[in-house]
């Protein structure tokens, strides 16, 4: 059996499905998800959508890691966003292996 994914996953894929296509929505969706359980279970698809459509950037992949590291900027646990991005970190984020 497929474990249900929340309602708020459905809403924010519907959603982002507007803007990306379908897979791509449905990872993002998840990824907020995650960051959800990890981090703000409080969190609603519409505080979501809200500030999605704050982002600086037209691009759904920019806007959405915008969006990605906003989130994380209200969270005083979460001191890395870059697994909840879509792409991952980078080519110009640290690197997570160098500590210290």
């Amino acid at each position: 059996m497929v474990p249900r994914m929340s309602d708020r996953t459905d809403d924010l894929a519907a959603a982002f499905g507007e803007d990306t296509d379908d897979e791509t929505a449905q990872a993002a969706a998840e990824n907020i998800e995650a960051f959800a359980d990890q981090y703000d279970e409080e969190l609603t698809s519409e505080a979501v959508l809200d500030r999605f459509a704050d982002a600086p950037y037209a691009d759904f992949h920019a806007a959405f890691n915008w969006l990605v590291g906003d989130l994380a900027a209200d969270s005083d646990d979460c001191t890395d966003s870059r697994e909840f991005r879509i792409g991952g970190p980078g080519e110009h984020a640290a690197d997570p292996t160098i500590t210290g």
